[in-house]
């Protein structure tokens, strides 16, 4: 178990990890492609502390909620505006000389105003070449997608470090309990009942025999067990069906059941680096195509957005699982950071999935969007996000006086 006081700052290290993690793909993949960054911010808003080192401010802005890098671009100053870091104002784009620009700009801290260093920290202009539109236009896909792909590797990483540090976990097919004239009972099914196949499909796993019993809403089931004697028995079941919330997205559906009961016991199995490697990619693919059905049924109307939870429930989860252990913690961020990557490729203005649409977009239309056009879409697109917020926000405390 986790001491008392990394449990309190397990939401930091949570989300300030998966956050990070995103900023530091676009910040590294900017630098490899000569993009100017002058700020690395872990945050929004007003700029709390940091230290400026190279031509970057590494900063801790007010607004704990995600982050930004700030790259060179013809629209610096309404892209500043829209990200926090208006109080910068001096302009990195232009062809203004030093002395054109001899004093420090308002908003720009005296610490970080030098008269060598390039906009904002200094008077001297950035040269177009270090714009990101001066880049090609596989460069700047490749700068607005390196977060999300950074936060893959998270999740796929720790999906790894987790297998292998702790082995594969997995709950043994073995029958715990029968419910009372319950179609397993009624069949014959018993209580210590090792399941070795479900019509004919070797299982070993209690998550698999869930797998093939669920779906099956019509026709029978044909078990075949080992008895705790040690005998072997073939058993065909009629499940009935029930409505059931999917475990994924909440919606109901209908389900089939057999009533049986599992042993609440975990058994896990040591791995090698090869083996954990392939567990750590089945379990990043498996949280992906989850996420993946949760966005499906919230377009199609099956998943409702009150079933969305925000900051105040990832640092409730985020307590939960550091008092659960570090397996149990390291997992949420592997999770959190999937649904991170996965968030950011929604085709929304402002986020990485909007900018690589306008980005290809305007290589496909051979013509740039206006400036005007470009600053009205980002502020539509942080509304949309701020509003997003603004609903998680109230679902979570709609949750807490539950």
């Amino acid at each position: 178990m986790l001491s008392s006081l990394s449990v309190y700052i397990a939401p930091l290290l949570v989300f300030g990890l998966v956050v990070f993690v995103h900023e530091l793909g676009h910040f590294l993949a900017a630098k490899w492609a000569g993009v100017y960054a002058p700020v690395f911010s872990l945050g929004w808003g007003r700029r709390l502390f940091g230290w400026y080192r190279g031509e970057t401010d590494y900063r801790v802005s007010l607004i704990p909620l995600g982050g930004y890098v700030r790259m060179a671009s013809r629209d610096d100053e309404a892209m500043a505006g829209i990200e926090g870091s208006a109080g910068d104002r001096g302009a990195l784009t232009g062809s203004a000389s030093p002395a054109d620009v001899p004093a420090r700009p308002d908003g720009v801290p005296a610490a970080l105003w030098h008269p060598d260093r390039l906009a904002p920290f200094g008077p001297k202009p950035v040269p177009a070449s270090r714009w990101v539109e001066g880049k090609s236009t596989g460069a700047r896909v490749f700068i607005l997608s390196a977060g999300v792909l950074m936060n893959i590797l998270l999740t796929l990483v720790v999906s790894t470090g987790l297998s292998y540090r702790f082995g594969e976990a997995h709950v043994p097919a073995v029958i715990d309990s029968v419910v009372t004239g319950g179609p397993a009972a009624q069949a014959g099914l018993r209580g210590g009942d090792r399941i070795v196949a479900i019509d004919g499909v070797p299982v070993d796993r209690w998550d698999q025999v869930l797998d093939r019993v669920t779906p099956k809403t019509s026709g029978t089931i044909t078990f075949d067990v080992r008895r705790a004697s040690g005998e072997q028995a073939q058993v065909v079941v009629q499940p009935q069906v029930a409505e059931a919330p999917d475990p994924v997205t909440g919606a109901m559906r209908r389900v089939g059941r057999v009533g049986m009961a599992v042993r609440d016991s975990v058994v896990r199995t040591p791995v090698g680096l090869g083996q954990a490697m392939v567990a750590g990619g089945e379990a990043t693919w498996l949280m992906a195509r989850n996420v993946m059905q949760v966005l499906g049924g919230l377009v199609t109307g099956q998943v409702s957005a009150k079933n969305l939870g925000g900051p105040i429930q990832i640092a409730q989860t985020s307590v939960q699982a550091a008092r659960n252990g570090a397996e149990t913690l390291w997992a949420l961020i592997a999770f959190l950071s999937l649904n991170i990557a996965i968030l950011n490729l929604v085709p929304i203005p402002v986020l990485d999935g909007g900018q690589i649409l306008l980005v290809l977009g305007e290589r496909v239309l051979g013509e740039r969007m206006g400036g005007q056009t470009r600053e009205w879409m980002a502020r539509i697109g942080v509304a949309v996000v701020l509003a997003l917020i603004l609903l998680v926000t109230v679902n979570d405390l709609i949750r807490l006086g539950e």
